[in-house]
């Protein structure tokens, strides 16, 4: 590689990514198989595809199948696509030439240069922009790369494409937001990290992991353990290091209790004794609160809680039928209860067609209905919910 001026950090050293790869805990069955899948994917250079929920390790699974093939002296370089604003993706990827964009005051090689007979891992995919899709395709296909502004000849490239997501590709190419044909080209090998709660016998080497790391000398009681094992974990891997590290350092002794542990760890036991149902509709009354409120936004929390499987489509309709209680079936009075724009319904209804979780309004304009509590979610099939929307926009 001639390009030398002002180059990146070449990623990680094959004593770090050593190191890292000894993270991925596999006692329990599904992790076990996640490593076989990942030693395997190691042998060759076909593309490796991640998924799983936000914080179970997906970058860890990655860095392990770097350090287990034969490009592990080489550089592994993670880029985190959604923490880089799309218009500054293109050339964190493919650089860019001296003089090509205002600022641009010399040469910079792009990520995948640096890259180069080396590994990069490409997560939280899902959030790139079309036009970035358009261009990561094109150098799938060709292997080659043309450095923004340059006037040389496109760069052939021998990098091994590793990306990761915690959303649902397939429904996204449904709804236009990604490329079927780039979908087709990154999931080769499809490994998926099942969430912590799936796999709790891998609890107790976490907890050790994470109470080294924190450099303190500490130790669980019985009853924090197994308040750490009652709780549910919807942060995962990432939520109990963290969890792990306020208990080391808030802990008057060396001796963790389950005093010692976060408010919301402790009273995870509360809630084993509650039955499912109420469960399920204490959290769509909480859902409900926090949007009524303006702490929540439909599109900034309930949408992206539902594609990532942390809310269920039946958490949706109760917390539908919540909303239409007060609005007395008025499916438009819910924009502005859910703090969506007024222009948002045809989008909304769309969504709640598209994940079967349209409501009958008809039950909350019965007299009385808004001072009651929807025994049902009343789901209604296609052709009875086309009507539904229709009659709703007359109204």
């Amino acid at each position: 590689m001639s390009r030398l001026t002002a180059p990146l950090a070449p990623g990680q050293t094959a004593h770090e990514l050593s190191t890292a790869a000894t993270r991925l805990v596999d006692v329990s069955r599904a992790m076990r198989q996640v490593r076989t899948l990942a030693t395997r994917a190691a042998g060759g250079d076909a593309k490796v595809f991640i998924t799983g929920e936000s914080g179970v390790g997906k970058d860890v699974v990655a860095q392990y199948i770097h350090a287990h093939s034969s490009r592990a002296t080489k550089p592994f370089v993670a880029v985190n696509c959604a923490a880089i604003a799309d218009t500054l993706l293109e050339t964190e990827l493919f650089g860019h030439a001296r003089g090509s964009f205002t600022g641009a005051y010399r040469d910079r090689i792009g990520r995948l240069e640096a890259a180069h007979r080396g590994t990069i891992f490409l997560d939280e995919i899902a959030e790139m922009s079309l036009q970035m899709q358009a261009h990561l395709l094109r150098f799938l296909e060709c292997g080659e790369i043309q450095p923004v502004g340059s006037v040389g000849g496109p760069m052939r490239l021998d990098v091994r494409i590793i990306s990761a997501t915690n959303r649902d590709l397939e429904q996204l190419v449904v709804t236009g937001a990604f490329r079927s044909d780039l979908l087709y080209r990154i999931k080769v090998v499809h490994i998926h990290v099942p969430p912590l709660r799936d796999r709790k016998e891998d609890l107790p080497t976490l907890i050790d992991a994470a109470a080294k790391r924190t450099g303190r000398q500490i130790r669980f009681t019985e009853s924090a353990l197994q308040a750490l094992a009652r709780y549910r974990w919807p942060g995962n891997v990432r939520e109990l290091q963290n969890v792990i590290e306020q208990a080391a350092w808030m802990a008057e002794s060396a001796e963790v209790d389950a005093q010692d542990l976060p408010e919301i760890v402790r009273l995870a036991s509360t809630d084993n004794l509650t039955p499912r149902r109420e469960r399920r509709r204490r959290l769509a009354d909480d859902l409900y609160s926090t949007l009524v409120d303006g702490h929540y936004t439909f599109w900034g929390h309930i949408h992206p809680l539902l594609l990532k499987r942390d809310i269920t489509r039946h958490d949706l309709r109760q917390l539908v039928s919540l909303g239409l209680a007060a609005t007395r079936g008025n499916y438009r009075g819910l924009l502005k209860l859910f703090g969506m724009a007024d222009g948002d319904y045809k989008r909304f209804m769309n969504f709640l067609a598209a994940h079967e979780c349209t409501v009958d309004y008809r039950q909350f304009r019965l007299p009385g209905a808004i001072h009651a509590r929807p025994l049902s979610a009343g789901l209604v099939d296609g052709t009875e919910r086309h009507r539904i929307i229709r009659q709703s926009k007359e109204s």
